[in-house]
């Protein structure tokens, strides 16, 4: 397995990972569409940082800061600019917009696409 140093290098691998597994709102013709509490808990595992939410046409909307820097590698599934608030979340706020099992089956995809599990 490899570690992917950059969130730009796990991005990658996470638009191979992300399924009806991780989000019920995925689709092949919008791969990030409602895997943004996930991905943001994964970013959170592999980058440390913080997650972040921002309210959206959609409703909430999760990201991460890591180093000072704000990781949206989610924003791919908007139609339309997003105004990002940067309000703090805690991974008890991103779960409520997913579930234990989605969580799971990202990061088992994710391992399985040659991403260390960390």
């Amino acid at each position: 397995m490899t570690d992917y140093p950059t969130p730009v290098e796990l991005y990658q691998v996470l638009k191979t990972a992300w399924s009806l597994e991780s989000s019920s709102s995925w689709t092949h013709e919008n791969p990030a569409k409602g895997q943004c509490s996930v991905t943001s808990l994964v970013v959170q595992d592999y980058f440390g940082g913080l997650i972040l939410k921002t309210k959206t046409h959609g409703g909430t909307h999760f990201y991460n800061l890591i180093d000072g820097v704000r990781w949206d590698l989610t924003i791919s599934q908007f139609d339309r600019p997003i105004p990002f608030q940067d309000q703090p979340a805690s991974r008890e706020d991103a779960m409520v917009d997913t579930s234990e099992q989605q969580y799971q089956k990202l990061k088992e995809r994710l391992i399985l696409n040659g991403v260390a599990d960390q």
